[in-house]
Order: C-alpha cells, then structure tokens, then sequence
C-alpha cells in the first residue's frame, strides 16, 4: 500500500485509524500531499473530495450529523484553513465532532513573505476543544504522540471540534513502503455526573410545582426512550413544548410554540396561566424567540437543564444542570418523581386544538404566498424522510406547520446562519443514505451554490427552493420597509433562478408559480429518478410578509 514518506504525515492518518476516524474529507492542494495520498490510498478511509473548502467542512459536518463520530477535514495552508472556520463554529454549538487537519509550512517558514501561509497556529482556538500544534522538527514523536491522542480524545468525548495543525517540508509527494507506528491512548467517555444534593432539590421542587413547563431543543430522532416520552406525556401538570427539531412526538405535547404565544398575547390572564412554576429543558437550541422573551419576562421559580456536555442560562434563572445523558438521568430519578394533580396540560391542550382550526381556517382563505407553499409542502413530504431545513425563514415557517413524527428534521442552529446549509444536508444525504429533502429561501441556496459542486449527490436528493426574490425574512422584522435604502440594504431584492445551476450540475429542474402548477409539480417530485431534482417555487415578495402577519393577529382573534 502506498504511503507517504514523511513520518508526521504517516502519524496523523495512523492516528486516525486507532480512533475510527473512518470518513475523510480533502479539498486538493499541495502542501496537503502527503495527507491525501496516505488517506485516499488506504482502503480502511472513506475519502471524499470537495474543492470548496467552506462547502467541505459543511459537508463533513452533515456526514458527522448523520454518523455520530467524527468526520475529519482536510486541507492546504494559507487561507483554505480559514473557509473551515464557518462549519466549526457551528460544530461548536451543535455538539458535532469535526476534526480540521491543517498543513501547514515549518515555523520557520512562517511571515518571512512565502506565497500561501498565514499563522495558522490556534487560528480556529475560539471555537474550538483543543488545538494539536505538531512539529516536524527530530525527536517530536512523544509531543506529537500525546497532541494527537489528546485532540482526538477530546472530540470523541467531549463532541466537539478540534484543530491539528501539521506542518510538512518539502518534498510533499514523496512515497514509501516503511510502516511508522502510531501510541494509542484510548479515549475514555464521559461519566454521566448527578449530584445528588442537586437531584434531592430537584426532586423537592417537581413535586411541589403544579405547572412544569418541559421546553425540548434540537434533539436527533429517538433520543428520548418510549418509556419517558409517554412518561411526560401522561402528567397533566406537565406541558410540554417542542419544535420540529426536536424530534419528539406525542399527541399531549404542543409542537407550535410561537401559534401559542401568539395566543396568549390576548390578555394578560392568558399569560399568566402559562407562566410555569418549573422549567425543564433539554435538547439544543431552540428556534422560537417568543419563548425566550415570554421566558425572560416570565421567570420560572427554577430552571432546570439536562444535557451530557454543555448548558446555557438562556432564559436568566438557572437553578442547575446535570451533566447526564437524559435517560440515565430519568432512570435514576423517574420513581421518586411524583403525577401532580393540575389541569395545566389540559387547559393548553384544549387551546392547541382551538389553535389548529383557526389555522385551518386562515389556510383555506390565504392566496399562493410563502404560507400557503409551505402548507403544501408539509401535506406532500413523504413519510420516512430525511428532512433539511436552511435557516431564516425556512426553519420559522416550519415550525407552523405539523411534521410528521416518520421524518427526521434538521437545521444547523448551532450557529443559525445561511451559510453551508445545502452543503449539510447533501452530507447527511451521504451519511445516513436516506431520502432527503432539503426546504430551502433562495438566498440561502445561492450563497452555499457552489454546495452542488459535489460528485455525491444521491438520486433521491431534492431540494425545494422557495424564492422570493430576496431576503423576505426582513419584510417580517421590524424594520422600517418604507426607508429608501430597505430593499437595496436589507431585502437585496434580485432576479436570480436556479435553473442554469440545475443543467450544469446535472440536477431535474421543476419550477411553479401559482398553486395550480405546485400540487401537479409536487405529484411526480418525489418519485425515484435517475439523478437528484429541484423544485423551484416563485412566490409574490411584497405579499409574502402581510400574509404572515396577518396569520399572527388572527390567532390573537
């Protein structure tokens, strides 16, 4: 088997292997060599090549989604480090572990004016777990031993991303037959941590809170075990709140937060018999910042988190946090945790069916718009579906609508943002070999373009891309739509399609503009084909954002 000639370069993939570190994602460049000809050579490596590093991390970021262990990247020096900066910081929020492998030039080589070098030492060190600085210098082996094997135990056990930084001298293409052996130190995983002066309290105050209000952020599907979904589900002082990223369905829990702060915005009597007496969180971030504001102003007399790795006081009054897995932690708990009589869950109940059919009624009455699109896209996915959402108003108008509990729902929220949103979801397409479905606005979609650069998008790929001409998220914000510099500032009105993109990606391209042509477009979409598709939906811009509006003040009717 062919082999790089330069030792260090030998040690990172060997280092690789002993922690199964099986998917490698390289972007090609030089000074890069010895690492893409050790990877792609050894049958051991599923080795991918994505020239767009920014669209190579996301992409490797989706594969680690789907996989659950960490997917590698890597690539040249210089400013190719730096496109990976996006994808890790949203590693960093969403608890993936992505490992960023970096050539480098020698120290000594560094700011004395050759081409394609930066200080690449630490560069990513504020979004990251650990920073493995190696050295190519005589007798590093033990330092560049316990640099690997810390780096890559911390992104094991801790689920984060991490940066080695591995510099090689020239020559770079060089191979050999010899064989350097890698020392292993196993990664040992994470205890769950209860304290148990904090579980006694904890216990005290579930028994004695007739509203506990059970808030579930980002979870992948099946995170919670049957026994504690139906648990929850049956205490009636127990209301629990979730999102279509949660990924937690049962008929007693209310999937649509915002419909039902919206509400309870009627009077101040609705508000206060919402406000809980006890908080329960758990999963990632969550998309509404209704619930936040209402969270803020409404404070529970104890907050209560659960979650292995990190936790945040994201609503000002966090009593505590255990550090456990979920299930451990109700395993331990679940027996001395009391069914409190309370009619909170069933006067929310009761609201969430009145809520239901005003959207039904508003729905039947609404013309072709992002709202009506939307409820129609929601009625077609096909059931068992791998579901990627972009962020902005994508993930917000998902959250209207029902979801159905066969789909699994994802959206980097880690970090929110536009950028490598397709790249993800073409990623988790290859990671989990699913179906998938990526809702997508159109600036989203043309910012991460370059994602469809990509020789492993699967045939059952589809993506749907509202476009809307703009940003039509900013038609919603308070912002004042009537100042001369909005559109050109805010909105970036433009009249962009996919269509082109489509033909030279070798993509089925479909495109509606009037509901008429998206129910008989969304008929044959989903049908197997011999390459990925497209559906392109044109939506009016200017009425867009009134539709929406309007759908809020006749909740609060």
């Amino acid at each position: 088997m062919k082999r790089p000639q330069l030792k260090l370069a030998q040690y990172v993939i060997e280092a690789c292997k002993a922690k199964n570190i099986k998917h490698i994602v390289i972007s090609p460049g030089s000074r890069n060599a010895p690492l893409t000809i050790g990877f792609s050579n050894d049958p051991y490596f599923s080795s991918y090549s994505v020239v767009d590093e920014r669209c190579a991390a996301f992409f490797a970021l989706g594969l680690s989604q789907q996989l659950h262990q960490p997917v590698a990247v890597v690539c040249t020096s210089g400013s190719a480090l730096l496109n990976y900066y996006p994808a890790v910081a949203e590693a960093f929020y969403s608890n993936i572990p992505l490992v960023v492998i970096s050539a480098d030039r020698p120290s000594s080589k560094i700011d004395i004016g050759d081409g394609q070098t930066i200080r690449q030492a630490n560069v990513l060190a504020n979004h990251t777990a650990y920073n493995a600085n190696l050295s190519d210098t005589s007798h590093s082996d033990k330092s560049n031993f316990y640099e690997l094997n810390r780096a890559l135990n911390t992104a094991i056990e801790e689920q984060l991303p991490v940066h080695l930084n591995v510099p090689f001298e020239e020559p770079l293409y060089l191979t050999t037959d010899k064989q350097y052996q890698f020392e292993n130190l196993p990664a040992h995983y994470p205890k769950n941590f209860i304290e148990e002066e904090k579980v006694l309290n904890f216990i005290k105050h579930w028994n004695a809170s007739y509203k506990k209000m059970v808030l579930v952020g980002v979870l992948p599907p099946n995170s919670v075990e049957a026994e504690w979904v139906e648990w929850l589900a049956q205490d009636p002082s127990v209301l629990v709140l979730t999102e279509t990223t949660s990924n937690l369905h049962h008929e007693h829990f209310v999937p649509y937060i915002d419909k039902l702060l919206t509400y309870t915005e009627k009077n101040a009597t609705f508000r206060a018999a919402l406000h809980p007496d006890l908080l329960l969180t758990f999963g990632g971030l969550v998309v509404s910042k209704k619930i936040k504001q209402f969270l803020r102003a409404f404070k529970p007399n104890y907050h209560y988190n659960i979650d292995r790795h990190q936790s945040y006081d994201s609503y000002f009054c966090l009593t505590a946090h255990f550090k456990a897995d979920l299930n451990v932690f109700l395993r331990k708990t679940g027996h001395y945790l009391l069914r409190t009589p309370s009619n909170y869950r069933e006067q929310w109940l009761i609201v969430k069916t009145e809520i239901q059919q005003k959207h039904l009624d508003y729905l039947s009455k609404v013309p072709f718009s992002d709202f009506k699109v939307y409820a129609e896209i929601f009625s077609c996915i096909p059931h068992n579906s791998l579901v990627q959402s972009s962020n902005s108003s994508a993930i917000r108008y998902a959250q209207l609508f029902k979801a159905h509990p066969t789909w699994q729902v994802f959206c980097n929220r880690g970090t929110s943002g536009i950028d490598g949103s397709m790249s993800t979801a073409i990623g988790a397409a290859v990671g989990s070999q699913q179906p998938t479905v990526f809702i997508t606005g159109d600036l989203s979609f043309f910012y991460d373009s370059n994602a469809l650069w990509n020789r492993y998008l699967p045939n059952s790929f589809r993506i749907i891309l509202l476009n809307n001409q703009g940003g039509g998220i900013f038609r919603i914000l308070p912002g004042d739509t009537s100042d001369p510099n909005f559109e050109f500032f805010f909105e970036t009105p433009h009249k962009l399609t996919a269509e082109h993109l489509c033909k030279m990606y070798g993509i089925g391209y479909q495109k509606a503009g009037n509901l008429t042509d998206l129910q008989r477009d969304l008929e044959c979409f989903f049908k197997e084909s011999q390459q990925p598709k497209l559906l392109e939906i044109h939506t009016p811009r200017k009425i867009n954002d009134k539709v929406l509006l309007k759908y809020f003040e006749f909740l609060k009717k």
